[in-house]
């Protein structure tokens, strides 16, 4: 990526087509979880919002990065256990699936812990 992108389409038309399709459904995956989120560039890659932060994702050379906050990684430590990571990211590799099923069940968390503490 030589420019900041303005949107997250032109963010994921900057990869390889095999890269494409697991930000796309990584994409996909999100919105579905959270439809009431607002999705934007912020960092230089694409960020969700609801009630404040919910999600980052972002490629690389060998993985896509996954940035859920901290609480979420603590919550789905043990699921998330068996791919490397850091306080408050993971890294999905990009020779293996994307777990969608759990990127769904980290993001409706989120969305719940925002929410519940707009409401407080």
């Amino acid at each position: 990526m030589k420019a900041t992108p303005r949107t997250v389409d032109e963010y994921i038309s900057g990869f390889p087509p095999q890269v494409q399709e697991r930000l796309q459904k990584i994409r996909n995956t999100v919105r579905k979880a959270a439809p009431d989120a607002e999705e934007t560039i912020s960092y230089r890659i694409p960020s969700y919002t609801l009630e404040g932060k919910l999600v980052y994702f972002a490629a690389f050379k060998k993985h896509i990065g996954f940035y859920p906050r901290t609480t979420a990684i603590a919550k789905f430590k043990k699921q998330l256990s068996v791919y490397e990571g850091a306080k408050g990211s993971v890294r999905f590799p990009l020779d293996k699936p994307v777990p969608l099923n759990l990127i769904s069940q980290i993001v409706k968390f989120r969305v719940k812990e925002n929410l519940n503490r707009a409401r407080a």
